[in-house]
């Protein structure tokens, strides 16, 4: 597949996620690094969705290490079950949190960010590294979004 994408545009998430998903594993299918697959999918999802923040922190030596991203300059290094990143780290599970403010032990790597959602991946059994995405807008992700993005981290072979 070509290195570009057919973006749509329309308010329904499922059908964004629905056109985006099949056209990312075109991008990762034969590539097997892993840093420009990471790199690709989080270029894909922030043109899709236009969300402030979107990348992946990957677990090196005991804490997430900043991976490949789009935005702003953010946090480079977090502790297991520290912000909303390492508690879906520790918890091995997706957290959707509608107000960051509202999230006990919030890490603020930037003021403008105000909800966020994270998705582990995993490597077998093991949370190998989580997706990150912050949004500006309060109440931005839902259930919709969990289960794409899930679907989403699949693809990653970390």
């Amino acid at each position: 597949m070509a290195e570009d994408l057919t973006l749509i545009r329309s308010t329904d998430k499922k059908e964004q996620y629905e056109s985006l998903i099949p056209q990312i594993a075109g991008l990762l299918a034969g590539e097997t690094d892993i840093v420009a697959n990471l790199a690709n999918i989080s270029a894909a999802l922030k043109e899709q969705f236009g969300w402030f923040w979107v990348g992946f922190y990957l677990v090196k030596s005991g804490e997430l290490v900043l991976g490949p991203f789009q935005g702003p300059v953010a946090c480079t290094r977090i502790a297991k079950g520290k912000g909303v990143c390492g508690a879906a780290w520790e918890q091995a599970k997706t957290l959707v949190v509608p107000d960051v403010e509202a999230f006990s032990g919030h890490i603020a790597c930037s003021s403008l960010s105000r909800s966020e959602i994270v998705v582990p991946v995993f490597k077998g059994d093991e949370v190998a590294g989580v997706l990150d995405v912050d949004s500006e807008l309060l109440d931005q992700f839902d259930a919709t979004d969990a289960y794409y993005l899930e679907q989403l981290v699949k693809l990653v072979s970390l």
